[in-house]
């Protein structure tokens, strides 16, 4: 079956078709369109590959890249009959790393406090909340996720750029999935190695990562549950974060499992343990846990090679009963450590962890209406 497809935002990205024919795989090379015109393309897909009712979408190589109606809006899902033999199909636009962005949909940022008490530390620190763009005329809960280094979170508060965890929470809720709070921690500034380092006096002196995991368990979240509509329970609740932050989420989740069910760890700095003796008890019923990874192949410190042997870890760690893990790994060819990267995967993790999305985006009907895009 020939699949056409013509559009005039012709740039340099490759475009693909994907579908319920490989998984709903955004950047699937077997099935990379072809250019046959200076605004056309196509591809032909064999037969026994195909379903008899087939459903399909063309991005540039991402889901942060796909295809988008004349008015910037989701597109919704292309269907065809096997029996057709060809479709001939017109793409409007295109996002660009998630964009565009519309503000109709952008999280309350909150300020919790300026000087927010670490009684576990002695200290204080800046904490915001991002509540979902319709919380307050809703009467929901919702689910809560915390995040290390606020400062790199949103807000252009970074001089390495950020995550944009704002415009990023804008195009999940687009999607139907912005029901989720999250919870933003600063980090301490010079002693952030220190807080996010577990217990190492090799590589930080005096380290203070026990303190801090007990300072968000024990202290921050009993606050949050009781300012906010949130949902309570471990099954609705994750921590995570880049870098040191990514490892002191890993110590989070493995020595608090009764408070938190899900960890996003980004580009984790693993080498501070390289032999993986992470703490963790022993239940008589072991937690289920959902862990989503992400690294990049041009990260240093054997970024790669690390995860997987934590990966490793972890399928030993659920034999010997200590957890129930169900962990997903992103591997980017192209990341490197920084912001940029990070930023294109928290949405794929958020909707992994929160909505068990693994394949193609939600079904929602598109809004006719003229958009102006945020940069």
């Amino acid at each position: 079956m020939r699949f056409n497809v013509s559009t005039e935002a012709v740039d340099d990205r490759e475009i693909y078709i994907t579908g319920n024919f490989n998984n709903w795989n955004p950047k699937d090379r077997a099935f990379q369109l072809k250019q046959s015109d200076h605004d056309t393309f196509f591809i032909e897909i064999d037969d026994e590959t195909l379903p008899e009712k087939i459903e399909y979408k063309f991005t540039k190589g991402g889901w942060e890249n796909v295809e988008l109606d004349a008015y910037g809006n989701i597109a919704p899902n292309r269907k065809a009959e096997k029996s057709q033999g060809q479709t001939a199909d017109i793409v409007e636009k295109w996002r660009l790393n998630w964009g565009p962005f519309k503000e109709e949909f952008f999280p309350t940022v909150e300020l919790i406090s300026e000087n927010f008490y670490i009684p576990q530390l002695d200290r204080y620190r800046k904490v915001w909340a991002l509540l979902p763009y319709d919380y307050e005329t809703s009467d929901k809960s919702y689910p809560v996720l915390y995040l290390q280094d606020a400062q790199n979170l949103f807000n252009g508060g970074s001089a390495f750029g950020n995550w944009q965890i704002d415009k990023k929470l804008s195009i999940l809720a687009e999607y139907g999935r912005g029901d989720l709070i999250v919870i933003a921690i600063e980090h301490g500034s010079e002693e952030r190695i220190n807080e996010y380092i577990f217990d190492n006096n090799t590589v930080a002196k005096n380290s203070e990562g026990k303190k801090y995991i007990r300072f968000i368990a024990d202290t921050l979240k009993p606050y949050v549950d009781s300012v906010y509509r949130t949902k309570k329970e471990r099954e609705f609740t994750g921590i995570g974060g880049s870098s040191l932050g990514g490892l002191i989420s890993i110590y989070s989740g493995f020595l608090y499992p009764e408070v938190y069910s899900k960890l996003m760890i980004f580009s984790p700095s693993l080498w501070v343990e390289p032999n993986n003796n992470f703490p963790m008890f022993s239940y008589t019923v072991p937690y289920k846990t959902k862990v989503y990874i992400y690294g990049g192949d041009k990260e240093g410190s054997n970024m790669v090679q690390r995860i997987r042997v934590f990966e490793e870890k972890m399928k030993k760690w659920e034999e010997q009963k200590l957890f129930d893990f169900e962990f997903r790994t992103s591997i980017n060819e192209e990341g490197t450590h920084n912001e940029f990267y990070w930023s294109q995967e928290f949405p794929k993790a958020v909707e992994w962890l929160f909505y068990d999305n693994i394949e193609n985006p939600a079904e929602v009907s598109p809004t006719i209406q003229e958009y102006e895009a945020n940069d």
